[in-house]
């Protein structure tokens, strides 16, 4: 298991991002935006990524472009979203990335799932060409609120390329006991997002990792007995942000050494 993280959750400048990186001890990073809050993924200066990367080291777990975050009922923006897609798989292959993030689209009364698992198999056949995963995030906000949610549009969709994002965050924000989500979609998980919180009076409260309602030893044995080596991808939402991503980078460091320490 890989500790990355989700750079524009602290910052979208991309050396500081990296300078973080090395200085919480993680591996890697996930991007979505970089430099100013609407320059996404991949419309944003290439080379300099890249160059950043070759420097610092550190690899590119993932990408979340914007793509399928309407409802699924609007054909022709999905459709355009795959015409596009292109742009993004070629940008993959040229800074060496191998998955990119997008939800199962928005949450709508009476969505076809069906029309969902159609656009992200076309989704998938695009990405077997370059290589590269469809990691299928779900959340309250989106046509998959939970993991078993997530685990039942994957086994219609039913394609090699596209998987799963699990988030135990998102999974208890939708009612949904992470421990049920995580086993729902077992083998299916490609990519993890790793924050924590709990629920006060009804409203959600973000909190440093490891200090929230998540049960994150729990989360990570489960992930380490289905053979899971993929990125667990880190968001900070507290503050000041700098030192709780220290904290929280160094806490999923330890956790994961823990559990490898258990399995031996």
């Amino acid at each position: 298991m890989l500790p990355v993280w989700l750079t524009d959750t602290v910052t979208s400048d991309l050396g500081r991002a990296l300078h973080y990186t090395e200085l919480w001890g993680l591996e890697g990073v996930e991007l979505r935006t970089v430099g100013g809050a609407e320059d996404r993924v991949p419309r944003v200066n290439e080379s300099k990524i890249s160059q950043a990367l070759d420097r610092s080291g550190k690899f590119l777990s993932a990408i979340v472009p914007n793509m399928f975050e309407g409802p699924v009922s609007d054909t022709a923006a999905w459709m355009n979203d795959l015409v596009t897609f292109d742009e993004t798989l070629n940008f993959c292959d040229r800074v060496r990335c191998p998955r990119v993030v997008i939800p199962p689209f928005a949450a709508e009364d009476g969505a076809s799932v069906d029309r969902m698992a159609d656009a992200l198999r076309r989704a998938g056949d695009r990405a077997k060409e370059h290589d590269v995963l469809v990691c299928v995030h779900h959340g309250p906000e989106t046509g998959c609120p939970t993991g078993v949610d997530l685990a039942s549009l994957l086994a219609l969709v039913d394609h090699s390329n596209v998987q799963a994002t699990w988030d135990p965050v998102a999974s208890l924000r939708a009612g949904e006991h992470p421990a049920n989500g995580v086993d729902a979609l077992g083998h299916r998980i490609a990519h993890v997002r790793c924050a924590d919180g709990r629920i006060v009076d009804g409203f959600w409260e973000d909190t440093t990792f490891g200090e929230g309602d998540i049960d994150w030893q729990d989360q990570l044995r489960r992930l380490y007995a289905l053979d899971y080596v993929g990125p667990l991808s880190l968001e900070v939402y507290v503050e000041p942000r700098p030192k709780h991503g220290l904290r929280s980078a160094t806490t999923l460091i330890h956790m994961i050494r823990d559990v490898q320490r258990e399995a031996v």
